[in-house]
């Protein structure tokens, strides 16, 4: 009865995550929530001012279908400053949202039977997003060498019919912040091959300690011409609900999307719009700075606790607000008897024993793997993580 594509993907599985672990809330157990991709945290002042007083000016008409001019304008100019180079209104799509943006590259881009290179673990919408579009994913294991892709790996996965490389860093789930180094390999792979790069920055505004996020068009400028940058609000100004993003790039591949984009959502939220607008022309820098202080604390506090396991390696966590946890050493794999333990399992139990929800890696294309979310409200995290950490060291 149903579109074959829908046999190609399921719901989300960090979606799948939340609702479990409102479930067994709902049900009267007292769960801490590790699950969820987004900051608890107030309305940045200027965000809040901006929606209200467009709603007071009676605001609630249709904008241009990829975002009003000023918006644009002013993503420009922030884009301009963030890469180094200049970019113009007519090379920025507003979106609702990353997912959005994403969607958009993968459907004017890919042809049928098209592959994308994308290193894995991965967050789930980047394949999901690609078979939709009736294209191939093409996964690169980053595991062996901490969440980043060698760059020897990615070229080895390119074939004649490679038509883009997923660049997303720091990387979901892992925190992983790509180097220079890799990024530049990467980019000369690109122009060599004639490949597009998807480049995802949404966790680029929380990066820890000595790392630093780079865009790739800053690194390799070579590559502007065959680079899509993808980023959002919802985690630098925590407005997950408020649905904008935006995708940056050439400007016939705007043109493209902005006739896609007509036939799908038409315009953005027009409020959440003027909210952004409004946080980039009066300068929210001390809000930002907040929350960046907030989730260093947060990484801080749980990277003490999480040093207490016996068995699992102490997670990276270079950028955005995870905590990533191999759990190879507990897993048995399957025996004669059919007795096995997966990542799947762990969660399971851990929320039913521990009262604690986290993702398991399968989600993220990693059977061994676990995500853990700091970015929930501190005074939770370091209870939560304890009893993870005691489920853990105890877990046969």
């Amino acid at each position: 009865m149903l579109a074959h594509r829908t046999n190609l993907f399921g719901t989300s599985g960090t979606a799948a995550a939340r609702a479990a672990a409102k479930a067994a809330a709902d049900a009267g157990k007292e769960i801490i929530d590790l699950t969820a991709g987004e900051i608890w945290s107030e309305l940045a002042p200027t965000i809040r001012d901006g929606a209200i007083d467009a709603i007071n000016k009676g605001v609630n008409r249709y904008t241009d279908t990829v975002g009003m001019v000023e918006l644009r304008e002013a993503l420009a100019r922030k884009i301009s400053l963030d890469t180094g180079q200049i970019w113009k209104a007519e090379e920025v799509a507003v979106t609702s949202g990353a997912k959005q943006a994403l969607f958009n590259a993968a459907m004017v881009l890919l042809n049928p039977g098209d592959e994308v290179i994308i290193p894995a673990p991965y967050w789930t919408t980047f394949p999901a997003q690609v078979l939709i579009a009736g294209g191939t994913p093409v996964f690169v294991d980053t595991r062996s060498n901490g969440y980043v892709p060698r760059p020897e790996h990615i070229k080895e996965a390119v074939t004649e019919r490679t038509r883009a490389i997923v660049v997303n860093t720091p990387s979901n789930p892992a925190g992983a912040v790509y180097d220079v180094e890799t990024m530049m390999a990467i980019a000369q792979l690109a122009v060599s091959c004639n490949l597009w790069i998807i480049f995802d920055e949404c966790y680029g505004a929380f990066v820890h300690e000595d790392h630093t996020h780079h865009p790739i068009v800053s690194v390799a400028p070579e590559i502007r011409a065959r680079a899509l940058i993808v980023n959002s609000f919802s985690k630098s100004l925590a407005l997950t609900g408020w649905r904008i993003g935006y995708l940056a790039g050439p400007k016939e591949v705007i043109n493209a999307v902005k006739a896609l984009q007509s036939h799908t959502t038409s315009n953005p939220n027009v409020i959440a719009q003027h909210a952004v607008l409004a946080h980039l022309q009066r300068d929210g820098s001390d809000y930002e700075g907040k929350l960046r202080s907030r989730l260093t604390s947060a990484r801080r506090v749980g990277l003490d606790v999480l040093a207490s396991l016996t068995r699992v390696p102490v997670a990276r966590a270079q950028g955005g607000f995870y905590f990533y946890l191999d759990l190879s050493r507990l897993l048995r794999p399957g025996s004669e008897d059919g007795t096995s333990t997966t990542a799947d399992d762990i969660v399971t139990a851990l929320l039913a024993e521990a009262g604690v929800a986290a993702v398991s890696g399968t989600a993220f294309g990693d059977p061994a793997g676990l995500r853990l979310s700091y970015g929930i409200p501190p005074e939770k995290l370091a209870t939560g993580l304890a009893r993870l950490v005691e489920f853990l060291n105890a877990w046969k």
